[in-house]
């Protein structure tokens, strides 16, 4: 059986950090061999139901949700979570949808998403994995630390670029048996292997540069570039 490359966490214009386009991803995923690709923006599902109804066969519709302690990674999600909720709340609204539940970059010591272990450990009986690489640490020793939690808690892993921008698409996946639904999903995610590379440390200024283009106006339309 061939395995598939899976990007677990990516983001598109709809993100406020983020400039790049549905049709950009799409070309980048099938330039880069990725098979599947989660769309994770930033409060929302929005953006990622409609690259869906353009690339149903490569997109999974997801959202990384920031609630009062950390951001929280979900696929197969149907509705918007808002931000702002408790964990357990948050938990509660995916769940009811089928979502599949990750945990973002859990200890990456620079992002403001990351979570204190105490916190951490209150919800890892109602989450079904924990992101293991993510490929914008900067420190590949976080990534270790998520990887070390996920085995002493039997919790499956994710892993994705928490793609950006256009140099970052697929830089990390999963292999994965391929998956039609969250509940064959779930069981790929137990073979699974990681892979990919850290992206370079600038396209952190990629995200801040974004941002401010949006703010001032100066980039409402997304980017097409290839």
């Amino acid at each position: 059986m061939n395995r598939w490359k899976v990007d677990l966490h990516s983001h598109t214009y709809w993100s406020k950090d983020c400039l790049v386009s549905f049709e950009a991803i799409i070309a980048f995923c099938a330039r880069r061999g990725v098979d599947k690709i989660a769309i994770t923006d930033h409060n929302t599902v929005d953006g990622a139901l409609k690259m869906a109804s353009l690339a149903p066969d490569l997109v999974i519709p997801g959202e990384e949700i920031m609630t009062n302690r950390g951001e929280i990674l979900a696929y197969f999600v149907k509705e918007t979570v808002p931000p702002g909720l408790s964990p357990v709340e948050t938990l509660r609204r995916l769940r009811d949808q089928g979502a599949v539940i990750s945990v973002s970059h859990p200890f990456d010591r620079f992002r403001k998403g990351a979570w204190e272990e105490a916190d951490l450990l209150s919800i890892k009986d109602q989450v079904d994995a924990v992101e293991v690489f993510n490929a914008r640490c900067i420190f590949d020793e976080d990534n270790q630390k998520s990887q070390a939690f996920a085995r002493q808690h039997r919790l499956l892993g994710t892993a994705g670029s928490d793609a950006h921008s256009y140099v970052e698409y697929g830089a990390g996946h999963l292999l994965m048996d391929p998956f039609d639904s969250p509940e064959s999903f779930r069981t790929a995610l137990r073979t699974a292997t990681f892979g990919g590379k850290l992206s370079p440390a600038f396209v952190h200024g990629n995200s801040s540069a974004a941002k401010w283009l949006k703010k001032l106006g100066l980039r409402s339309r997304a980017w097409e570039g290839g």
